[in-house]
């Protein structure tokens, strides 16, 4: 009983030395932290709010709040280290080789940050856009520094990561997406009627945006029909259901006015055998 009220006492000595010896360091290092946690928060949040008011993309917004949190914070922790009496020259060293040696390991992981990066300074695009790239078509709900996130008109989500963007073609038709169709008409029947018919049944359709108006003309002459070519822009999200939509009005207005659709034909000429 005596030795461990010995060895308890020797305890007690040990806590309160330390407590005298470095109590002030780590209290002081505790409130550097906390403070500097407090105003790398409001910062973030301050550098968002005035790009936002400077009509700036949200990604990019979001993205640069994060930089400055996340500087102040690596500045508070090299505060706080040195408050403790930690050398920070080692330990920089030390994280330099860690990084090094993480680089090769996680290449791919990298360059998919890299090209993040690159897609949200030079930004390409911005979340709303319709891009198309190495044959992937969608709306952008999200852009992040490794892979950005598309929706399409099946509820699909679709995920790329950014290393497959930056250094492709890349396709932005904005927040719209273009039909492009042929239309064959006889020889016999008026093409102009035929133009202002189909442009007509097109302006019924409230989905077909206003903007860029729709084209419509002579695309070329075929063997059995002249071929009316159609151009109009439709909501990325309404593509098929518009496209189906529009085909069953122009295919009902032209029947209406008497406008033949012609299927291929020849004619062959029987030469009598002498």
């Amino acid at each position: 009983m005596v030795d461990e009220i010995k060895a308890a006492e020797r305890y007690m000595d040990m806590i309160i030395e330390f407590g005298v010896k470095y109590g002030f360091q780590v209290l002081a290092a505790v409130i550097t932290l906390i403070i500097g946690l407090i105003v790398a928060r409001w910062l973030s949040r301050l550098v968002v709010q005035v790009c936002e008011k400077r009509n700036l993309d949200v990604t990019l917004s979001r993205f640069l709040g994060n930089v400055v949190k996340l500087i102040i914070i690596g500045f508070v922790l090299i505060m706080a280290l040195g408050k403790l009496g930690i050398a920070i020259t080692p330990l920089i060293a030390a994280l330099g080789a860690v990084a090094f040696g993480s680089s090769l390991a996680l290449s791919g992981l990298l360059s998919n940050y890299g090209a993040g990066l690159n897609i949200i300074i030079t930004r390409p695009f911005v979340v709303g856009n319709t891009v198309k790239v190495k044959g992937v078509s969608g709306v952008v709900e999200e852009i992040g520094l490794g892979a950005t996130q598309l929706s399409n008109e099946d509820g699909e989500e679709i995920t790329i990561p950014n290393r497959h963007i930056v250094g492709e073609i890349l396709t932005n038709s904005f927040e719209n997406k273009v039909v492009e169709m042929t239309i064959g008409i006889s020889y016999n029947d008026d093409s102009q009627q035929a133009t202002r018919i189909i442009r007509e049944a097109l302006k019924n359709i409230p989905a077909i945006v206003d903007s860029p108006v729709p084209q419509i003309g002579i695309q070329n002459f075929a063997e059995s029909s002249v071929n009316i070519g159609l151009r109009y822009w439709v909501p990325t999200k309404q593509y098929f259901q518009t496209l189906y939509q529009a085909n069953l009005a122009v295919y009902t207005a032209l029947n209406e006015a008497g406008i033949t659709i012609p299927f291929p034909q020849r004619d062959i000429h029987m030469v009598p055998e002498n």
